[in-house]
């Protein structure tokens, strides 16, 4: 009987053990063949962590190639909140650490553990964003073993406010005015991705980086503009400004052989790395964007006009009487009284009498006049084609009725912006050539091609010999007008026109203008044309800018060397 139970009892029990081997090779099957895979992925997924590896944002650069925005390095402060205050001390320890971090980021240490505690099982957690290298580097000497960076590019804009409005900035949201924006296409980088395994701690474990996406940097974006003369013109416009009593001033300076623009300033602008302190209308570029009547200085194309036509020379000759009655019961007057003179072409803009400009203009059918208009880029947007930029306004010739058939003549009832107006001039200082106005030279990709070339490709408005007729009697306002004074620069010969504007209000005009100054040199062999304006003053004219165009002229002439004039200027008759 006891061997009968001892067999049964060993029985058992073999049936028990392998029923349990049973069990475990069914489990070890499920786990190593049936669900083998997912479990891998999911042990991989414990371990495995995504980085994303930054591409470089191109930089902008002016002709020289100064950097005008760039990126850096910047840092990222990450933590492990389950590693940090999974100790008995955490409390106490993670306080303490969070205090020395505090003593180099200025932080308060308590907001600090609160943002680290409020997920204490996170392997995530932000300590402090965009911090500098010097910055990383002491806080990476506290030797912390919870904390982590990680290094990202940020914009950083190096002349601060100098082409502020041209270049535009970056927002948390990506690029948002200006170059930045319009020229994303060209700047963007491409960022990448890499995975690594991470220990326990969720420190990287050497030698486990793979690269699952290539980085791409962003190409160059060289600017036509030169940094140091974009200086000195900015600040000589803020002054201008301040002096006037502006709300607004403008300065363009373009290169007449090539129309490249060497300074587009505004004022108010923008430092792109401090937007928060800029006004909202400095965003963007006045220069490009904001038209206005740009009066008197619109004669001299009605001048080229007329002598292209062969219906004027510099000598012909009308009675001017202060005023003119139109048939419609309207007028046409001067800016100030005077008795009847005989001015020539020569005198009108001298005299800058709008009176004389009507009759000359009466030479011309209107379609005609509108069409040297158009010719000179008016009524169309530039070829920079800047964020925001305006056409301005050129009516169709059969819109022009009674008053308005004449004043266009004269730079009322159309509008220009500052560049319209600077593009006009180097119009006629290149041989009645007008070139493409040109901001950026083209795009540098990294692997060293070169795209966005601008056009080269010039178109003939009036002829040679009318464009340089214009610039002689351009002299003669220059050398014989009331503010002559104000306008030479020695050494150099220069032809200018001036512009007085009155500010329309709902359809009205009020007692606000807008002064401008257009003109180039040298001369007798034209370099650079310069276009300053400054808006929204009370009843001021025109000679009042006239010593900022002077100053504006001779920085840019000396900045480029440009040699002294050799030949005097010509003496063309005022009056008849």
């Amino acid at each position: 009987m006891r061997t009968r139970g001892s067999r049964a009892r060993i029985s058992i029990a073999v049936v028990i053990v392998f029923v349990v081997v049973i069990v475990f090779v069914v489990r070890l099957v499920d786990i190593q063949v049936v669900r083998a895979a997912d479990l891998n992925a999911a042990s991989e997924d414990r371990r495995a962590q995504t980085l994303v590896t930054y591409g470089t944002r191109g930089d902008i650069v002016d002709s020289s190639g100064a950097v005008l925005a760039d990126s850096v390095l910047r840092y990222d402060i990450t933590a492990s909140p389950r590693v940090a205050l999974g100790r008995s001390d955490a409390a106490t320890s993670v306080l303490a650490d969070l205090t020395r971090i505090a003593a180099i980021t200025g932080q308060d240490p308590a907001t600090m553990y609160a943002s680290l505690s409020a997920d204490p099982t996170s392997d995530f957690a932000y300590i402090i964003k965009s911090v500098t290298l010097d910055t990383y580097e002491k806080i990476d000497a506290l030797d912390i073993p919870w904390l982590y960076a990680s290094r990202h590019p940020a914009r950083t804009y190096p002349n601060g406010q100098i082409a502020g409005n041209l270049v535009g900035f970056i927002g948390t949201d990506g690029p948002q005015a200006g170059l930045e924006l319009s020229e994303d296409e060209c700047l963007a980088s491409t960022n990448g991705t890499a995975t690594y395994e991470s220990a326990e701690d969720g420190t990287q474990l050497p030698g486990s980086v793979v690269t699952t996406q290539e980085t791409k940097d962003g190409g160059t974006l060289r600017l036509t503009i030169d940094r140091d003369l974009q200086w000195y013109v900015q600040q000589r416009m803020q002054v201008a400004a301040g002096d006037l009593g502006a709300t607004w001033a403008t300065a363009v300076v373009i290169r007449i052989s090539d129309g490249h623009l060497m300074a587009v300033a505004d004022w108010p602008t923008v430092d792109p790395n401090n937007v928060d302190d800029a006004p909202s209308d400095a965003l963007g570029s006045r220069a490009f964007s904001t038209p206005y009547e740009p009066g008197s200085t619109i004669k001299a194309l009605t001048a080229a006009s007329l002598v292209d036509a062969g219906v004027a020379t510099p000598e012909s000759g009308v009675v001017v009487p202060y005023s003119l009655e139109q048939p419609d019961g309207s007028s046409i007057h001067d800016a100030f009284y005077h008795d009847t003179e005989n001015l020539t072409l020569t005198g009108a803009l001298v005299e800058s009498s709008n009176v004389a400009v009507s009759q000359f203009s009466d030479l011309l059918p209107a379609q005609q006049r509108h069409d040297y208009m158009a010719a000179f880029g008016l009524g169309q947007e530039t070829e920079v084609n800047f964020l925001g930029e305006s056409s301005g306004d050129l009516p169709d010739a059969d819109q022009w009725f009674g008053r308005s058939n004449y004043s266009v003549q004269y730079g009322q009832g159309i509008s220009a912006t500052s560049v319209q107006v600077a593009s006009i001039f180097q119009t006629l200082g290149n041989g009645g050539v007008r070139m493409p106005v040109t901001l950026v030279e083209g795009c540098e990709h990294p692997d060293g091609t070169v795209t966005d070339k601008p056009s080269t490709e010039g178109r003939q408005v009036v002829s040679e010999a009318s464009a340089r007729t214009t610039i002689s009697m351009m002299e003669q306002v220059a050398n014989k007008s009331g503010s002559a004074p104000n306008l030479q620069i020695p050494g150099y010969r220069t032809a200018v026109k001036s512009g007085t504007a009155e500010v329309a209000v709902n359809g009205e005009y009020g007692n606000q203008v807008i002064i401008s100054y257009a003109g180039v040199a040298p001369a007798d062999n034209p370099q650079y044309a310069v276009v300053v304006t400054a808006g929204n003053l009370d009843s001021v004219y025109s000679g009042l800018i006239a010593p900022v165009w002077r100053d504006v002229m001779a920085q840019t002439l000396t900045t480029f060397r440009v040699p002294p004039s050799t030949t005097p200027a010509p003496d063309l008759p005022v009056y008849w």
